[in-house]
């Protein structure tokens, strides 16, 4: 039977959508235990650690199908004087059952305290702790504080042990609630109303889809909309979308040509319309700088929450990985890598033996984004010593995104610049489906942060994830290698033309 009270999370999903509300009650995905490095394990590791700073504190550990008898618990050590604070204190008021991070015994009441694994305080979470002090005044607990714990950023980690105190900051955030608290009697009869229906409401998916958080049944939400749903059309300003669908116009194929749109939506729009690509007259120019010869480099990198390594700060970008591929000017190809050892700062070695790669020829180095322009300059400042050799890389690197984003577009690559979009639209046969463990950049940091942290310590299991992230950053590298040739091709077949029509016109002359 279904449960249709409301909690912190069905509260938030509500205030973001009340049909995804509806689903997350009534027709819910199944739960998945978070994978090691994964946003969620993160979270919970930081609301444990949040209780090394409560000495004494006792941990309400019944599940939450159990909410009935951790009220009874909570209530029961808020009695005993002894107990200096509660971790996930339950509560139940008005249907709503909460269950608080930390709950403080402070002198005239109580202090509540939410966990978050953020670097500051964000403005929807005022709005899932404005809940939780409704429930827990309405249980008649009175609140002397009011504060969220995140992390504090500018924390750099010593030789030792993590400074936990050190580690988060406090902010009180009571004021900032109270306003919240004031709008939710107008906001709870509408989300109980919800709870009750016996069908999910209808709601157009649009720009709340994925604000504050991304919607989990946006596949389905959209599973009739057109291929070309202007939605996808990027850039397209909350103005523009509002007069296309005043308009009656659903589909970017359908857009009317006087309509007023950027340049590169007009050239998305006529592409879809005709199914034909586009390639700019100005391909070959912006291609003069990539060889071959050339060498095609790809990072990876983690941004542990709880700094690993001494020196470093929560959230710094650490570079485990590196990815090469060099092109001779015959075409073939060599291939060389690196992924650190999880035993140690990755940052020094990675830098050492990728100078020691690229130490030769002074062939331009291809990249897809800015992304390794700026690793690069930070491991210059943090290892002077390195600077000048990780400067002269620095100064080879050519950056493919831009000529893509500037002088191509093929139906294929889905409104998307993204090297995953654009290699298996240029070059058929070519893609990342077969990578089973490793899909994207976020989950190699998530696996890396899991064998670096130890989470991950089964030999046979860190045996294949080390295999799975090399093979998923060799696949990024060969994608540039396979984009490069496919737009080479494309500025041949332009030079190729221009070449056939000055020499029709010299004929003419003669």
């Amino acid at each position: 039977m279904v449960s249709r009270h409301l909690t912190k999370s069905r509260y938030m999903a509500g205030l973001q959508c009340l049909r995804r509300l509806w689903l997350q009650v009534h027709e819910p995905h199944d739960y998945e235990i978070p994978a090691p490095g994964s946003p969620l394990d993160i979270g919970q590791e930081i609301g444990q650690k949040a209780h090394l700073l409560f000495p004494g504190g006792i941990l309400i550990g019944e599940e939450p199908w159990q909410h009935a008898q951790a009220v009874e618990r909570t209530a029961a050590l808020m009695l005993d004087p002894t107990v200096p604070a509660i971790f996930e204190a339950a509560f139940v008021h008005d249907n709503i059952r909460v269950r608080v991070d930390v709950l403080e015994r402070r002198a005239g009441g109580w202090g509540l305290l939410e966990v978050k694994s953020s670097s500051r305080v964000k403005d929807h979470y005022l709005d899932d702790i404005a809940l939780q002090a409704h429930v827990l005044m309405g249980a008649g607990v009175p609140l002397a504080k009011i504060e969220l714990l995140h992390i504090d950023t500018s924390y750099v980690r010593g030789a030792g042990e993590i400074e936990w105190p050190a580690f988060f900051a406090k902010v009180d955030v009571a004021r900032e609630v109270a306003v919240r608290q004031a709008s939710l009697p107008n906001q709870l009869p509408s989300l109980h109303a919800c709870l009750e229906q016996e069908a999910a409401p209808q709601v157009e998916p649009g720009g709340h889809c994925g604000n504050p958080y991304e919607c989990e049944f946006w596949g389905r939400c959209t599973a009739d909309k057109p291929g070309d749903w202007i939605v996808y059309l990027p850039n397209l300003t909350p103005s523009r979308a509002g007069a296309l669908d005043a308009l009656g116009v659903t589909a970017i194929s359908e857009i009317p040509r006087d309509f007023p749109l950027s340049w590169k939506q007009e050239v998305i729009r006529d592409s879809i319309v005709s199914g034909r690509p586009y390639v700019a007259a100005r391909l070959p120019a912006l291609l003069s700088g990539f060889g071959p010869p050339a060498c095609y480099l790809d990072f990876e990198a983690m941004m542990p929450p709880i700094p690993l390594y001494a020196g470093t700060r929560p959230y710094q970008t650490l570079p485990f990985q590196w990815s090469l591929h060099i092109a001779a000017a015959d075409g073939s190809l060599t291939h060389q890598d690196f992924l650190a050892p999880v035993d140690g700062d990755p940052r020094r070695l990675f830098a050492e033996t990728l100078i020691a790669a690229l130490t030769g020829p002074n062939t331009p180095i291809v990249v897809y984004s800015s992304y390794e322009q700026t690793r690069l300059k930070e491991l210059a400042g943090q290892f002077p010593d390195l600077g000048p050799a990780l400067t002269a890389i620095i100064e080879r690197l050519v950056d493919l995104l831009p000529v893509v984003r500037g002088a191509v577009y093929f139906p294929a690559f889905g409104f998307s610049n993204s090297i995953k979009s654009v290699a298996p639209a240029l070059s058929p046969g070519f893609g990342y489906d077969d990578l089973a463990d490793v899909a994207d950049g976020m989950s190699a940091a998530g696996i890396f942060l899991g064998l670096a942290s130890g989470k991950t310590a089964d030999p046979n299991e860190v045996r294949r994830l080390r295999n799975a992230l090399v093979a998923y950053c060799t696949r990024d590298t060969m994608a540039m290698v396979e984009v490069h040739r496919a737009l080479m091709a494309l500025s041949g077949d332009i030079e190729g033309a221009a070449s056939t029509s000055a020499s029709a016109s010299d004929a003419l002359v003669k």
